[in-house]
């Protein structure tokens, strides 16, 4: 709202042939109001509480030629399920189908906890469904809710809090605790608990904007709470050498058709460092495979699977932009020569979709990750032994991503290229690889004083340790 502190109030004029016979006018800014009464009493209150607000040095609305306390408190009476949904109706339109499902996951977690009483309240999982399945998804906002969910929905938006509410550390504070608790009350997974404290932080942050708290400040940002420790590194015990590799892509190889199909998926997985999401959406035209030498990978698009509930089109999967990219953005991989004829023998062998992807179902439909992820179970158990089965070795295939940047920062690849051909920043990958990157570290380190050995002599060496 336009804000400015050039008031003038004026006396009550007094029109006697009126009913409302007393008139208060100010001007904000270049504009006037008036409001009628038909007692001089009320028009004088009134006068005194607009002149009260100018001593106090408070600004004027130029919309409304209303105080700014006053508008707060007016948009303050909107609850926190109405400010919820209107976050929603926000964001929905540019969000990805699967950061849909994840708002709506995140805000029916908060929302139960943020009531002004439990009198009458619906169960839990009631309440869960109303909110994740209808109050939070905007496709069904046009349709009528079954009886339960209707209930449901009726009793949170009658005994939600309002939003200004959240400026109270207690209510916050019950925000928080929520978000961290699964249904069942177990603890939720960190990374779920962290991914639910950035939505709350976006809905205040969008309360801030409209103005309902009675500063500027993000409320949550003024609360001493610590979200339960994630770990982002990648266990070195995850991560499989090329030799491995090599066997479980065997082991793939050998689980049938389908095995012998994604062989070529999973190594892209690996020897491009790919998101399977990425490999999903690959098509022949984004490969150049030349007959020698290495060849080029250029990734466009990534294929994520959220549910028909949460995509326009009603399908299950959505594709999108290179995640963290611009649309139409690209990321070229460069690949080594055993796998550029691996991926050509596969186009010789399969062909590919009728829209040009190399990997597909019988049908020509999108791989399924419980699909891929058979495949994959199978072809552990076939080749690794016992024990290393029963490890977090090459767990899951995304691992095989971990394994892949882990061996191009081992080989001495510049961080900033292995960043790059991965698809993130920097940051990004001295976190979530400091383990490998400080082993890294410590070859180079042991390299350089090789090298200062052989200017130096192992006599002369400033600082060689015994």
């Amino acid at each position: 709202m336009p804000l400015t502190y050039d008031v003038r109030i004026y006396a009550i004029e007094t029109r006697k042939d009126r009913r409302k016979a007393f008139r208060l006018h100010w001007f904000v800014g270049e504009r006037k109001y008036s409001k009628s009464y038909m007692l001089r009493a009320q028009a004088d209150g009134r006068r005194s509480e607009l002149m009260s607000a100018v001593r106090r040095g408070e600004q004027f609305d130029t919309e409304t030629g209303l105080p700014a306390s006053e508008i707060r408190a007016l948009r303050g009476a909107i609850t926190w399920y109405e400010h919820t949904r209107f976050y929603i109706e926000r964001k929905w339109p540019a969000a990805p189908a699967k950061s849909r499902k994840n708002y709506a996951d995140a805000l029916a977690t908060i929302t139960p906890a943020l009531v002004t009483t439990t009198v009458g309240r619906p169960e839990p999982k009631v309440l869960r469904r109303a909110l994740y399945g209808w109050a939070y998804n905007l496709l069904r906002w046009e349709q009528e809710p079954p009886g339960e969910v209707a209930e449901a929905l009726r009793w949170i938006a009658t005994h939600s809090l309002p939003v200004s509410a959240m400026e109270d550390a207690r209510n916050m504070r019950l925000a928080l605790d929520a978000l961290a608790l699964k249904l069942d009350g177990t603890p939720a997974a960190p990374k779920t608990a962290q991914r639910k404290r950035a939505c709350l932080s976006e809905v205040l942050g969008l309360a801030v904007e409209e103005q309902y708290f009675s500063s500027t400040i993000n409320p949550l940002t003024t609360i001493k709470w610590s979200a339960p420790r994630s770990v982002e590194e990648v266990d070195p015990g995850s991560v499989a050498n090329p030799r491995q590799v090599r066997e479980l892509l065997r082991g793939v190889r050998e689980q049938g058709a389908r095995g012998a199909h994604l062989e070529a998926f999973f190594g892209c997985l690996y020897f491009a460092a790919m998101r399977p999401a990425e490999a999903m959406a690959l098509r022949a035209d984004q490969c150049h495979l030349p007959d020698r030498g290495w060849g080029t990978l250029t990734l466009r698009q990534g294929t994520v699977r959220a549910g028909r509930a949460w995509t326009n089109d009603g399908r299950a999967h959505e594709t999108r932009q290179l995640k963290a990219r611009a649309e139409k953005d690209s990321r070229p991989v460069p690949i080594p020569p055993h796998f550029v004829t691996l991926l050509r023998r596969h186009l010789t062998t399969y062909g590919t979709a009728p829209d040009g992807r190399l990997f597909r179902t019988n049908r020509n439909g999108l791989l399924q990750e419980t699909g891929y992820g058979e495949v994959w179970a199978a072809a552990r158990a076939a080749v690794l032994s016992e024990t290393e089965a029963a490890s977090m070795l090459a767990r899951r295939p995304y691992d095989l991503r971990h394994a892949g940047v882990s061996f191009w920062l081992s080989s001495g690849v510049d961080p900033a290229e292995c960043a790059r051909r991965a698809g993130h920043s920097i940051a990004v990958l001295l976190r979530v690889y400091a383990k490998v990157v400080s082993h890294t570290r410590e070859r180079a380190n042991t390299q350089i004083e090789n090298a200062l050995g052989e200017w130096f002599g192992s006599g002369e060496h400033p600082g060689k340790t015994d």
